[in-house]
């Protein structure tokens, strides 16, 4: 690398720096002005009353704030029919916040982290009470018995019955001695 082509460099990155000092400069001077002195000064429209989408390049100048341009584009997208009309195949182009059409003192059976278990739980409990529900008796040595006569067997499969597992094959193979064109 070469000393010559390093001080090139170096004097275009200072007159780069120089060049951006003097926009943030300009930019400090622009942020303590409204924006209605601003537009006056530079003899622009109030962006909101643009009719005509050419008349937008104007307000893209580099005299002119970020603000100020976010406040044409806005308006742009407004009166241009090619921007302002959606084509409805964007999928979240709707407003599904609107709280019109939200139902007063909606209640649901979902908790957050559980879903709707408890819900679930409350339709299986009575099932389970009658399955499990216990006779009323005045002595107590028959109670087991009767709750053991009254709980069901569990069916128990014979040992032929029961699923036999896969067997298991290795794979083969078979390779031919001699390669293909030799004779």
């Amino acid at each position: 690398m070469s000393q010559a082509n390093f001080w090139d460099r170096r004097r275009a990155n200072v007159a780069v720096e120089a060049k951006q000092v003097e926009i943030a400069k300009v930019e400090a001077d622009l942020a303590d002005r409204t924006d209605e002195e601003i537009l006056a000064e530079l003899d622009l429209p109030v962006p909101e009353d643009v009719a005509d989408p050419d008349q937008i390049r104007a307000f893209l100048t580099k005299a002119v704030p970020q603000r100020i341009k976010t406040r044409a584009l806005r308006q742009l997208w407004r009166i241009n029919p090619m921007l302002a009309n959606l084509d409805g195949l964007v999928d979240y182009g709707e407003d599904y916040t609107d709280s019109a059409t939200v139902v007063e003192n909606l209640q649901t059976a979902y908790q957050v982290g559980k879903g709707m278990v408890a819900k679930i739980e409350a339709l299986a409990a009575p099932e389970q009470q009658d399955a499990v529900e216990t006779p009323d008796v005045e002595d107590e040595e028959e109670l087991p018995e009767l709750v053991l006569a009254s709980a069901p067997e569990p069916e128990m499969a014979e040992p032929d019955e029961l699923p036999s597992a896969p067997l298991r094959r290795r794979m083969t193979f078979a390779f031919d001695p001699t390669p293909e064109g030799a004779t």
